[in-house]
């Protein structure tokens, strides 16, 4: 068996006085994706952000490469891209400016390679506009880019498809599939159907894990 990337190891979560799931164990490889389904409240986008280090588990630990997630958080930056529901970016910002600046987080990206990246979702000429200018899809899209740059292998991914109109989706799907068919891994929640998925495709259903 290949050895995980990312593990967790009796994984257990507490929101406001209520244990959303317990003794939840979970292997991540080179290559796989796991995507995080489950009812509403059930704990989805708090597991993602156990897993990104963003969240303290109430029990269990969160292991990447072997190694307890809070003794490397200098080392995430390098490991781990993390993009949530809500886009990140900053509105007075052109797109250029929000990922050269989300960029400077793990591995500084060029002007060109910047433009590049934009160019590959769709918004070419967009690069120099204010963002709140912007429609939502778009604003989904300048986040998105970070996806085509020089960016961590594992990704993990509260909600990528929302707000991308039905040629952005298929787009998005077949990144993330050869994302991992090139070796890389993925971690997602969504609402969406996938019509394609990788060869280390599973589903995780957090309602088994629910207390």
């Amino acid at each position: 068996m290949t050895s995980p990337v990312l593990q967790t190891v009796a994984l257990a979560c507490e929101r406001d006085l209520r244990l959303l799931f317990e003794n939840l164990d979970l292997r991540l490889a080179s290559g796989e994706m796991v995507q995080i389904s489950g009812p509403n409240g059930s704990g989805k986008t708090s597991l993602l952000r156990l897993l990104s280090g963003l969240m303290q588990p109430t029990a269990g630990d969160v292991l990447l490469n072997g190694r307890p997630l809070n003794e490397q958080r200098a080392e995430l930056a390098r490991n781990l891209l993390w993009i949530g529901h809500a886009t990140g970016i900053k509105d007075l910002l052109t797109p250029q400016e929000n990922l050269s600046w989300l960029c400077a987080l793990h591995q500084p990206a060029s002007h060109e390679a910047i433009w590049q990246a934009l160019a590959a979702v769709g918004l070419r000429g967009f690069e120099d506009v204010p963002c709140h200018t912007l429609s939502a899809g778009q604003q989904r899209r300048v986040a998105l880019a970070r996806l085509y740059l020089d960016s961590p292998p594992l990704w993990i991914l509260d909600e990528p498809f929302t707000a991308l109109d039905k040629q952005g989706v298929a787009q998005l799907e077949d990144h993330l599939a050869g994302h991992c068919e090139r070796g890389g891994m993925v971690v997602l929640t969504t609402h969406h159907t996938l019509s394609r998925m990788p060869a280390g495709y599973r589903d995780i259903d957090l309602g088994k894990w629910a207390v």
